[in-house]
């Protein structure tokens, strides 16, 4: 009797046409399968093999049957066991979402990039937000880098902006990439996140400490994707129709306000959903609550640049107030969920060397480094032909490239595959506005602490972001191993006599609460042996 109320059940619960039940205690994210239901109320088809062929209900089945004849299950193994995709190096976790660009003031004195002209222009655009060094299955809600990366689907080709939730970078030489992702990252042997490695590396490259004083500053957290500024860092060179050339700092500034948290409270997000910020933006955009940035520029023309009594182009440091002016372009507003995560998130390819007529682009080694890194790591991660893959294609594309592993599209069919030719092939465009003059830039390689001592008078600058910020800065020291620590304390005195002070002040309280906030067990079964957790004594 059991079993025929069971059967009962799920007859009512298949039932197109019965009650549908939707548990309004849950958010999008959660009622997403239910949802499709409802969107397709019967099968969407009959099931088949990869290479077409229906499959016979008797071929959902292996026990005691002759599997290895059996192409469905075949397919579900070696599909099973090859599925993964290498992740990324560095922002490995993250999501995305799909929405446009809207132009709402006239920049044409500035650039004749045709997706910035023209006041209610519309672009498609794909946005890529996720944080820098958790992996694929780590946590939202962290103290990291964040970043908002996206790709604009102009009339002249893909525009990619690669965005940072701090207005300035690590450092500006190329090769430190691989030793701070390798810091960062795992300790090869013990295989946990190492404090020792992380200060270590930037008291020897002091030049990241910068943009490291922004992490332990309450820009450190910011409160999901939605309350995130975002900066792509380097300055890049716009053109007018005229050939005039200036150098600006897009801006992509949240329009549903920046909103920062505590270590405190992002630790209780944090445990309560380690999703909060993917789900806070899916659940967002479903409800018809589309988030929106303002894009701006920061403006200097090229003919001020000698004039400047600093570099414009060091990326490790901001701009200083009057020497640049800031012009809103447009508005990206994202409205449209992914379809399918890896389809349209996962496989998507960036490149700061995506750029368009009107914007010829930063000129500094960093930006040099950077094209041709992403583009190697796309080919790794997705292969050559990753810009063929359908979230990752240009409007209109005519190229000389040729095979390499799918996918391939038409393969430029039967057109010549070789430039320069006699038989009518793609030819090249001349722009005649291009600049005739290219800027040469040379860093200075010692480092100036004078930028890290500016964040800290201009930025943190009440009582307390600075007792926040020594707490959070001490609370890594106090996992680095002593010599490393007196290095730190060091230049951290250089920087400014009281950020240093407050920090060693608050290492011995950082070392109190490490050894209190070790969880404490309490035995509450003995076979098996069960334990749960102590309350802590308030």
């Amino acid at each position: 009797m059991q079993w025929l109320v069971v059967l009962v059940c799920l007859a009512i619960a298949n039932n197109a046409d019965g009650v549908r039940y939707l548990n309004a205690s849950l958010d999008a994210v959660q009622r997403q399968l239910q949802e499709f239901k409802i969107t397709h109320p019967k099968p969407i088809g009959v099931l088949t093999t990869t290479a077409g062929k229906p499959v016979e209900v008797r071929e959902t089945v292996t026990l005691n049957t002759d599997f290895f004849n059996n192409q469905h299950f075949w397919d579900l193994q070696s599909a099973s066991d090859q599925e993964r995709i290498p992740e990324r190096t560095v922002h490995a976790r993250g999501t995305g979402a799909y929405g446009y660009f809207e132009v709402t003031n006239d920049v044409s004195k500035y650039t004749k990039a045709d997706v910035f002209n023209g006041i209610g222009k519309r672009t498609p655009v794909v946005v890529r937000f996720s944080y820098l060094i958790q992996s694929r299955g780590g946590v939202d809600v962290v103290r990291e880098t964040g970043a908002l990366v996206s790709k604009f689907y102009t009339n002249e080709g893909n525009l990619d902006f690669l965005s940072l939730s701090f207005p300035v970078f690590l450092y500006n030489s190329p090769h430190l990439f691989s030793p701070l992702a390798h810091a960062f990252k795992r300790n090869p042997k013990t295989n946990i996140l190492d404090a020792t490695s992380r200060l270590d590396f930037v008291t020897i490259t002091p030049e990241t400490i910068h943009q490291i004083l922004w992490l332990f500053s309450d820009y450190g957290v910011f409160n999901g994707y939605r309350h995130m500024n975002a900066f792509p860092i380097h300055a890049y060179e716009l053109v007018n129709k005229h050939g005039d050339s200036y150098f600006v700092r897009f801006n992509f500034i949240t329009e549903q306000g920046l909103e920062l948290l505590t270590d405190r409270a992002a630790g209780a997000l944090r445990n309560n959903d380690p999703d909060y910020s993917t789900r806070d933006l899916y659940d967002a955009i479903a409800a018809g609550n589309y988030p929106s940035w303002t894009l701006d520029i920061d403006i200097i023309p090229k003919s001020h640049i000698p004039k400047l009594n600093y570099n414009p182009f060091d990326m490790n440091a901001l701009w200083r107030n009057g020497t640049y002016h800031t012009v809103t372009i447009g508005r990206l507003i994202l409205n449209r969920n992914p379809d399918n995560n890896f389809k349209d998130v996962e496989q998507t390819a960036f490149n700061p060397g995506n750029l368009v007529p009107g914007i010829p682009g930063p000129v500094d080694d960093m930006y040099k480094a950077r094209r041709f890194s992403y583009r190697d790591a796309q080919a790794y991660r997705l292969g050559i032909n990753h810009d063929k893959i359908e979230v990752n294609q240009p409007k209109y594309r005519k190229t000389y490239n040729r095979d390499g592993v799918p996918p391939v599209l038409d393969n430029m069919k039967d057109a010549p595959n070789y430039y320069q030719n006699s038989f009518n092939g793609p030819i090249p465009y001349v722009d005649v506005a291009k600049p005739k003059e290219a800027l040469s830039v040379k860093f200075r390689q010692s480092t100036d602490l004078g930028e890290s001592s500016y964040f800290y008078n201009a930025y943190v600058n009440t009582e307390g972001k600075r007792k926040r910020m020594a707490a959070n800065i001490a609370s890594v020291m106090v996992n680095a191993v002593e010599e490393v620590q007196i290095r730190w304390l060091k230049i951290l005195y250089l920087i400014d006599r009281d950020l240093g002070a407050r920090v060693e002040a608050a290492l011995p309280v950082a070392e109190a609460q490490k050894l209190s906030q070790r969880p404490r067990f309490v035995l509450v079964e003995e076979n098996p042996k069960t334990y749960d957790l102590l309350p802590r004594c308030q």
